[in-house]
Order: C-alpha cells, then structure tokens, then sequence
C-alpha cells in the first residue's frame, strides 16, 4: 500500500485524487448517490477515477470553453516544450493550471449531477438500464475524445523533437 501511495505524483494527487474525493464527498452530500467507501482502497481506487472524468471533462470542456471566449490563450506547443527544457517551473505551473481547470469543473460536474438527480434520472423511458447506458456511452465518448486530444499531443512532441533534432 506504501508503494502505491509513493508512486502517486504530485500531479495524480491534485489533479485526480482530490477532486475525486471532493466529488465523493460533496456527491453524496448533495445527491441520493453514495459515493463515499468504507474500503480504503476501493476508495483511493474510485475517488482517483472520478478525479480523473472530472479531469477530462475539465480538459476537453471547460478549456475548450474558455479558449473560445478568450479568457485564456495558451501558447504554442512547440514553445511550451522549448520553455519546458529551459525552465523547470513551466511545468509546475502547467501541474497547477490544470489543477485549477479541474477544480472548475468540479462545481459543474456537482451541478450536473444534483440536476441528473432530481430531474433527468427518473424521467427516463427504461429506467436504470438506460441511466447505465447513458453513463457507459458518455465515458467511451469522454475517453475516446481524451484519447484523441492526447494523441495530438505526443504527435506535436515527436514534431518538435525531430525538428530540433535536424537542426
């Protein structure tokens, strides 16, 4: 259990474990859902895999959203590789945007959820068969999509890398 708990990154712990846990714990505060466990590793297993839909669902929306509306812009990925070699803390600052992202989309997800539960859940023709296909297809979509995205990027790393190894 130690070496498990070792092997968690900074970056796992913040941008998945924790809000994971803030979901669990503010899920079933909010909802009729019980996320919460008594096993301390189903848990840490479960809280880490909520984390990481909020996550992605941060990484692929509420950065999406935010770029089209302009209240950031990000910098090009060849610069930011460049910067990242230079400048160790570019990365840690990356580390804790995307812990910021992710704890934005944290209070969406707790809204969604707290509407899906008192609203859509119950309305649904077919009951908990179709709220678990609706579950099941939105995670292949949100990891299909998640996939692709970081797909895009270890292609503009390799881009970069044998780019700067040409010259």
């Amino acid at each position: 259990m130690k070496d498990l708990l070792d092997k968690l990154s900074s970056y796992n712990i913040f941008n998945y474990l924790l809000p994971g846990t803030i979901f669990a714990g503010l899920g079933e505060k909010l909802t009729s859902y019980s996320f919460v466990q008594d096993n301390f590793l189903i848990g840490l297993f479960l809280y880490y895999f909520i984390g990481l839909i909020i996550s992605r669902i941060g990484s692929l929306t509420v950065e999406t959203l935010l770029k089209w509306i302009k209240f950031v812009q990000f910098a090009d990925y060849k610069d930011y590789i460049k910067a990242s070699e230079l400048d160790p803390k570019v990365e840690l600052f990356s580390e804790q945007n995307n812990m910021y992202r992710t704890l934005c989309s944290l209070p969406i997800m707790l809204a969604f959820l707290k509407i899906y539960d008192e609203v859509i859940k119950d309305s649904l023709p077919g009951g908990a068969h179709t709220n678990d296909a609706i579950f099941l297809i939105g995670l292949l979509v949100l990891f299909l999509l998640s996939y692709r995205k970081q797909t895009k990027y270890v292609v503009q790393r390799i881009e970069t890398v044998l780019k700067e190894e040409q010259k």
